[in-house]
């Protein structure tokens, strides 16, 4: 990122990956992030046995989807803010329609719906396949403000790595 620009949606992208990889489940599952900007983020989790709740029906367990939906809606709100800034999920609701099932990669998508002063609502959907939607969610988010917001997490999501100096 120039230090005269706003991010883009490369930069997003770089940088909520980095969020994504600094929480110890998501790095561990391997999720991906696909896209990142203002108005979208997708993301993918890749398919593995451990993400099984009913291994003898081959089914995921919820509390992935509910792991999947709040990280993405939650990554959703930081290139929606003006300034990056902490904001810890308030609730978040889910529907489930189906069952995710094993061998297939969980895909999701979020977008922020509004912004306040003091909370970020989200909305979010899973799925699998061209099948339909395995989940869907409404978060909130609650705006910790600048003041609650260490001052190094811009730099921190938009450090640049050793690599791109190459």
């Amino acid at each position: 990122m120039h230090a005269d620009s706003r991010p883009d949606a490369a930069d997003w992208r770089r940088a909520l990956t980095r969020f994504v990889n600094v929480i110890p489940h998501t790095r561990e599952l391997g999720l991906e992030v696909l896209e990142a900007s203002p108005r979208l983020t997708r993301m993918r989790l890749p398919w593995h046995a451990e993400l099984l709740g009913d291994s003898r029906r081959g089914l995921v367990h919820g509390g992935v989807l509910t792991m999947l939906l709040d990280t993405a809606c939650g990554s959703a709100v930081l290139p929606a803010l003006p300034a990056p800034e902490v904001c810890p999920t308030l609730d978040l609701r889910i529907d489930h329609f189906r069952p995710a099932v094993a061998g297939q990669d969980l895909l999701v998508e979020a977008r922020v719906v509004r912004v306040t002063a003091s909370v970020v609502f989200t909305e979010g959907r899973v799925w699998q396949s061209a099948e339909g939607e395995v989940a869907r969610a409404v978060g909130n988010f609650v705006r910790l403000g600048s003041r609650n917001t260490p001052p190094a997490f811009a730099e921190a999501l938009f450090a640049q790595e050793e690599d791109d100096h190459a």
